[in-house]
C-alpha cells in the first residue's frame, strides 16, 4: 500500500505541473493519421492470419473442421490466409519505405536518440528498474517517447516478417524457391512457419495485449493508437521525459492536437474490444489444440 500512495502522489504532482489542475483539457498528438491507418491494417491482417492459420495448423481439431465447413472448406481458409499475408506485406513495405525516406532527408532521431525505436542502454536500465519497481524495490522509471516494451513489440514485427513471412512465401511459391533451396529446406520452412506463427499468436494475444491495454496505466484499453492523441495528464504521466524535453525545447505547443469526438472514441472502443475478444478466443483455441 505505501508504494501505491507514493505513485498516486507523484501522479498528482505531474498533473499539477501540466496546468495546476487535475484536468487541463489539452490533447497532444502521438500518432499521425497515416500511422494509425497502417496499424489498423497491421492488427486486422494479423487477426486474419491467426484466424485462418490456426485451422490449417490444427486441421484435425473439431473446431477447425467446423470452421472449414462453415466457410466452404480449407481451400477458402487458405485463400483468405494468403490475401491477409499480401496485405500485411504491402503495409510492411510501405512502412520500411517511409523509414528510409525520412532517413534520406536526414530527419533526426530515426535510428538513434530519444525519439528512435532503436533500443539503447537506457532501455536496458529502464527494464531492470521497472522489474525492481514491480516488486517494490525501487522507484518507477521515467520513460521517453517509447518504452522498452514498445520497442520490443516493434522489432518483433520485423522478426516475424523475416522468419514467418519468408517461410510462408517459400511454401506458397515452392517451385520457384526449389531452384535455390534444397528439398530439406522446403520441409523445414513448413515447421518454421507453423511454430513461429504459434509463437507470434501467443506473444501478441498475451504479452502485447497486457503491456499495451491491460496494465494499470491503460486499463481497460489504450485508445491513443486509435485516436492518435492523449490528454496532457496522460502524456505527462506515461512519458514524463518526453513531456519535459519538449517543454524545455519550447516544442510542446507544436504537438497540440484536437480532442477526439465522442462518436469516434466509442467506435474505436468497439473495434478495440472486438479485436481483443477475438485475440483471447484464438489464444484459448491455440492452447487447447496444442496441448490437447
Amino acid at each position: 500500500m505505501p508504494e501505491l500512495v507514493i505513485e498516486t502522489e507523484k501522479t498528482t504532482e505531474e498533473a499539477g505541473a501540466t496546468g495546476g489542475s487535475a484536468t487541463t483539457g489539452r490533447y497532444f498528438q502521438r500518432f499521425t493519421r497515416a500511422q494509425r491507418r497502417l496499424h489498423a491494417v497491421l492488427f486486422s491482417t494479423f487477426l486474419g492470419l491467426a484466424a485462418t492459420g490456426l485451422p490449417l495448423r490444427f486441421s484435425e481439431s473439431l473446431w477447425a473442421r467446423g470452421a472449414a465447413k462453415f466457410v466452404g472448406g480449407f481451400g477458402a481458409i487458405l485463400f483468405v490466409h494468403k490475401a491477409c499475408a499480401l496485405a500485411l506485406t504491402v503495409a510492411f513495405l510501405i512502412h520500411v519505405k517511409d523509414i528510409f525516406t525520412r532517413a534520406w532527408h536526414r530527419e533526426k532521431g530515426i535510428f538513434w536518440g530519444a525519439t528512435s525505436m532503436v533500443a539503447n542502454w537506457k532501455d536496458v536500465k529502464d527494464m531492470v528498474g521497472h522489474m525492481r519497481w514491480m516488486i517494490g524495490m525501487g522507484p518507477r522509471p521515467k520513460f521517453e517517447r517509447y518504452a522498452y516494451w514498445e520497442k520490443f513489440d516493434y522489432w518483433a514485427v520485423f522478426w516475424g516478417m523475416m522468419v514467418i513471412g519468408f517461410s510462408g512465401y517459400a511454401m506458397w511459391f515452392a517451385p520457384f524457391f526449389a531452384h535455390f533451396l534444397p528439398g530439406w529446406a522446403l520441409n523445414a520452412v513448413l515447421v518454421i512457419h507453423s511454430e513461429e506463427g504459434l509463437l507470434a499468436i501467443l506473444f501478441i494475444f498475451s504479452i502485447h495485449f497486457v503491456n499495451t491495454h491491460l496494465r494499470p496505466d491503460s486499463f481497460p484499453m489504450d485508445m491513443v493508437i486509435f485516436t492518435g492523441v492523449e490528454s496532457e495528464e496522460e502524456f505527462a504521466h506515461k512519458r514524463p521525459l518526453e513531456y519535459q524535453r519538449l517543454k524545455a525545447e519550447g516544442k510542446l505547443e507544436a504537438k497540440l492536437g484536437q480532442k477526439p469526438q465522442s462518436w469516434f472514441v466509442n467506435f474505436s472502443k468497439i473495434v478495440g474490444f472486438t479485436a481483443i475478444t477475438i485475440g483471447v478466443v484464438l489464444l484459448i483455441l491455440t492452447l487447447t489444440a496444442y496441448f490437447g
